[in-house]
């Protein structure tokens, strides 16, 4: 793959400590209604919403965002 092809890089964030869904929706998307950026964040997220919850034993409840997870806070591009 040529270094050209690679050059853009979509944008993300690394969540903070005890950070949701809505709480990374009403930071990175303020100009769009909560439900929506909620939904989009989660559908550009499937590597950490469709995580098992119960995947550390239950210690971190029902809220599968670490502080290590990649959250992507815009749509993958289409192809040229």
């Amino acid at each position: 793959m040529a270094a050209a092809e690679l050059s853009r890089v979509r944008k993300s964030v690394l969540p903070k400590p005890g950070d949701t869904w809505t709480s990374i929706a009403r930071r990175e998307l303020p100009a769009m209604e909560e439900a929506a950026a909620v939904s989009s964040l989660q559908s550009w997220n499937l590597h950490v919403f469709m995580r098992a919850v119960g995947a550390a034993g239950g210690v971190r409840g029902d809220n599968p965002i670490l502080p290590s997870d990649v959250i992507f806070i815009e749509p993958p591009q289409a192809k040229a």
